[in-house]
């Protein structure tokens, strides 16, 4: 059989994934997407991450398919903080299990577009209120309205439930994929969006994992020797209002205490539009535990401590007993896994110096999320941010391979980077970026993603709306406000 032959080859569907396929189809490259589960969106969607938390640089993209979900009834709302278990009196006993985000109609989406500037402990409540705004959504709306997305120029084809198996290449170039429905598919560019940038270590990409020494990018909060943590996973459930009051039984076979540090954590609480509960553990399991019990053996662990979690919080805080336990996420949220070591990797220096300390000329998005480690004994030096940092188009670049991009949370980050640069809207950037880069590729006539011109390649995504400076011009907050 001859193999199957696209301008562009995206593996993975997740944030980044969509982003990618959707820039390159738009601007007229022939593309296949590829995802190996049932749904678009990985784990924005079928994780239950069904939320974009507040941030710089959610421009582009994110708000193309914002302002199509806001047209749906019920599809996509906007959070203020409410309730927060830092802000509760101890002397008025329990309060809030966590954080109580409500959907607030008086908020709109440029709203959502800032975190950087609050104090690292939870004493300016005013400012979290006033400033932090997130997005929660319908996921299988969500998912839906991606794939209507991609259809809509006849430039993407999508395959789910179709799994990435063998790659095949030679000098410095990718020259096919085999994948698991038994077709083979051969592309002039590839981006690996997926969850463990599988492409990229198939290819013999060098790559990372767990926290690297302080020696290595002389990063302040690092460890002084290697470790092998990582940010920690959740398994997410939703709750939804009944007229029948009650606890909810615990089964037989689950203790009560059936956490892995003997104390339940707070828990994000983020209301969906229609008045449902998305419940985030913050978190359910430490990330090398996931990897040392393996996947299925991880979640199933994960599905018995969310049980015990959602018994106690429906025990220790009665309001929740008008509540039901509706739906668990059909896979677990990880935050971390193996990371590129790409033609630059972006550090805890990036994040510290903010786009006024930076002197890359590739930046292809910002960000402004504090360093955010979940489950391990990690200490930040300043967690919060100062000002948004930029990510460099070579943090997606491989050094071995010239027509591979990866575009997802397995990009050329540090471990400390990587906890503040891993969030969906940020992910789905990097994909806008990396199948904007394909196009220019290909219009251009050069065969390396390397060799596309910085300048041509900002230019393309400030057309697009994409967030590259700060503060905002006016001509970008007037596109935001046209929600």
């Amino acid at each position: 059989m001859s193999a199957l032959h696209f301008d562009l080859v995206v593996i993975g569907a997740g944030s980044g994934g969509f982003g990618a396929a959707f820039a390159a189809a738009r601007l007229g490259v022939k593309t296949l997407l590829v995802e190996k589960s049932d749904w678009l969106g990985g784990n924005a969607t079928r994780c239950g991450v069904n939320t974009w938390e507040t941030g710089v640089g959610g421009t582009g993209v994110p708000f193309d398919l914002y302002k199509r979900l806001k047209k749906i009834p019920q599809a996509v709302g906007i959070y203020t903080i409410n309730r927060h278990i830092c802000w509760a009196d101890p002397a008025d006993g329990p309060g809030f299990p966590g954080a109580e985000l409500l959907i607030d109609p008086t908020k709109r989406y440029l709203d959502t577009l800032r975190q950087f500037g609050a104090p690292e402990d939870y004493g300016e409540r005013v400012f979290r209120q006033t400033h932090w705004h997130g997005v929660p959504f319908e996921p299988a709306i969500y998912a839906a309205e991606m794939e209507r997305m991609l259809a809509e120029n006849g430039c993407c084809t999508v395959w789910r439930e179709t799994a990435f198996t063998h790659v095949d290449g030679s000098d410095r170039r990718i020259r096919s994929l085999t994948l698991s429905n038994g077709e083979t598919v051969t592309a002039d560019f590839f981006i690996d969006a997926t969850a463990d940038i599988l492409v990229a270590q198939a290819a013999g990409c060098a790559t990372s994992l767990g926290r690297e020494p302080r020696s290595l990018y002389d990063e302040p909060s690092a460890p002084r020797e290697p470790t092998n943590q990582l940010n920690g996973a959740t398994l997410i459930y939703r709750v939804t209002p009944t007229d029948r009051p009650g606890i909810e039984p615990l089964p037989d076979d689950i203790p009560q205490k059936c956490w892995w540090n003997d104390r339940f954590p707070g828990a994000s609480c983020n209301q969906y539009p229609n008045g449902d509960f998305n419940i985030n553990s913050l978190p359910t399991m430490p990330g090398r535990e996931v990897v040392e019990l393996g996947y299925k053996a991880a979640y199933a662990e994960c599905l018995r401590r969310i049980k015990a979690h959602w018994h106690h919080t429906q025990t220790v805080f009665p309001e929740f007993q008008a509540y039901r336990m509706t739906w668990v996420a059909p896979g677990l949220g990880v935050r971390e896994g193996p990371r590129l070591l790409g033609r630059h990797v972006l550090t805890e220096h990036d994040l510290d110096a903010g786009l006024t300390g930076q002197s890359h000329d590739d930046i292809i998005t910002i960000a402004d999320h504090c360093k955010d480690t979940h489950g391990a004994d990690v200490h930040h030096r300043d967690r919060n941010l100062k000002q948004p940092y930029g990510v460099p188009f070579r943090c997606l670049l491989p050094r071995e391979i010239d027509n591979l991009a990866v575009a997802c949370r397995g990009a050329s980050l540090s471990s400390i980077a990587a906890s503040s640069c891993r969030l969906s809207r940020t992910m789905m950037q990097l994909g806008q970026a990396a199948g904007t880069g394909v196009a220019l590729a290909k219009t251009s006539g050069v065969s390396s993603l390397a060799d596309v011109p910085s300048r041509n390649l900002r230019a393309c995504l400030a057309a697009q709306h994409v967030e590259l400076t700060w503060p905002r011009s006016p001509e970008l907050i007037a596109h935001l406000q046209a929600e």
